[in-house]
């Protein structure tokens, strides 16, 4: 019976193995876009410095990975990414792209990572990172500003897009000068906030809004001189947030000692807190922040003096003219005849000249009167 079962199990092993081998011969790879390289296994397709004008059509459905970078792509919209519900990470870097249409990478399901640094935003659609299932995660923006303008753009695009999920955001390396008002008032997941390398003068109230979650917010390399009691209320809305604020032209004159004293009470949040020195003026150039609050009874001690010495001044001019007042009024009494007289005189000259004045206008006004006083002359 073994015997008899032996050639059948043999024959449908080799059959079964044919099969394997007739369909596996059978499938082809799937194609690869042109000027890309495509990696099945790793699930990656690479576009790289190929002088692209527009995303790539034909990008296999199993990519996760698409790089797409160092080309001459100027805008991306919807039609750019359309059947990749697989991509996770997506990079756009380095490609001069200067507009960003609404919905463009609405198709993208599973998008996790959006690298868009390195290239010219000017217009940025308002649902430009709108993401179903919000399921965006990064968003790398550095370096990816046309101007500092550009940035209210950004922030009517954060307002209306779908980045609820946003963890980690980076506008580092773009001049920003300012941040317009809840710009992240509706990022209210980030937990890591990248604006270092901009020119960013102060910090306003409400700039940081929403950001309850934060965990890290780099201001490195900025342009803060000092940080008003506007801007600490700011900071200290972010009760769980590690700060950098190294490398700013700190200006340690007096009106510095709050922002002073508040280092000095946050240290356990500021990062590399006793790195922080001024910059100006020369002699107090690379004093340590914490160290500058020994300043505040100078300052004060001097700003006291300064009022004293102004109040002295007042009162000193003050006296000054009531004397020159005395004395005027005391020239005026010893005048007072002569005075009155040149009175009674201007009064009489103005008199007379009334009266001529006034009979020359009723010579006038009568015909009869004209025609008398000329036959007169006569």
């Amino acid at each position: 019976m073994l015997d008899r079962l032996a050639p059948r199990a043999l024959l449908l092993a080799l059959l079964c193995c044919c099969g394997v081998r007739a369909s596996s011969s059978s499938s082809s790879p799937s194609p690869c876009p042109a000027r890309c390289e495509c990696s099945e296994a790793a699930h990656t397709v690479k576009c790289v410095s190929k002088d692209l004008r527009t995303i790539p059509t034909g990008i296999p459905g199993y990519t996760r990975n698409l790089f797409v970078t160092g080309n001459q792509i100027r805008r991306i919209g919807p039609e750019s990414f359309r059947e990749l519900e697989n991509v996770t990470n997506l990079s756009l870097s380095n490609n001069r792209i200067s507009e960003v249409e609404s919905h463009t990478f609405a198709g993208l399901r599973s998008l996790r990572s959006l690298d868009l640094s390195n290239n010219q935003l000017a217009i940025i659609h308002p649902e430009a990172f709108t993401v179903q299932n919000e399921s965006l995660q990064e968003l790398n923006l550095s370096r990816a500003l046309y101007n500092h303008s550009s940035v209210m753009d950004l922030a009517t695009s954060f307002r209306w897009s779908s980045l609820a999920t946003l963890k980690v955001l980076d506008l580092s390396h773009n001049n920003l000068i300012f941040l317009p008002s809840r710009i992240f008032s509706h990022l209210s997941s980030l937990r890591r906030l990248q604006l270092s390398n901009n020119s960013l003068v102060a910090i306003h109230n409400a700039t940081f809004l929403g950001l309850d979650r934060l965990e890290e917010l780099d201001l490195t390399l900025n342009a803060l001189r000092t940080v008003p009691e506007e801007g600490l209320l700011e900071l200290d809305s972010l009760p769980t947030a590690t700060l950098l604020l190294g490398e700013n032209p700190f200006t340690c004159t007096c009106g510095i000692e709050p922002f002073a004293a508040w280092l000095n009470r946050s240290q356990g949040r500021i990062r590399n807190a006793d790195g922080l020195v001024c910059s100006f003026p020369l002699s107090m150039r690379n004093t340590s922040m914490l160290a500058v609050g020994t300043l505040t009874l100078g300052c004060h001690q001097r700003d006291a003096g300064a009022d004293l010495a102004l109040q002295t001044s007042y009162v000193f001019l003050g006296i000054v003219l009531g004397f020159i007042g005395l004395i005027f009024l005391f020239v005026l009494y010893l005048n007072r005849k002569g005075i009155k007289k040149r009175v009674y005189d201007l009064r009489d000259a103005c008199r007379e000249v009334w009266e001529g004045y006034h009979y020359r206008i009723e010579i006038d006004s009568d015909p009869r009167v004209s025609q008398v006083s000329a036959g007169v002359d006569a």
